[in-house]
């Protein structure tokens, strides 16, 4: 939070004195206004990630996904080759550690 605060202390500052040029050379010719302009283009920009975003999620959910997902359960068989997403084999590594005998 202290950061967060101070880097907008540091924008105030900025906002009201405008930068410092150290080669004395004035840059006040060609400026345009924060607000209108580049608030307008950001705002703009977002509605177009999000936009795309949504096409991919409204139009084509499974475009991502693993073709595997789509094969028909045979509930009476249980593949060997089962591995858990990325994000769980650290903790499906801990778990084929434990013995069965003790609940692994």
């Amino acid at each position: 939070f202290i950061i967060a605060a101070l880097a907008m202390v540091h924008l105030l500052f900025l906002h009201e004195t405008g930068s410092n040029n150290p080669t004395g050379i004035s840059s006040d010719a060609d400026k345009i206004p924060f607000h209108p302009y580049y608030t307008i283009k950001d705002i703009l920009g977002a509605l177009l990630l999000i936009l795309t975003l949504m096409l991919l999620v409204l139009f084509s959910p499974d475009l991502l996904g693993d073709p595997d997902n789509y094969t028909p359960a045979n509930p009476l068989n249980t593949p060997p080759h089962i591995k858990p997403e990325w994000y769980f084999l650290f903790a499906y590594a801990i778990l084929r550690s434990i013995p069965n005998k003790l609940g692994g």
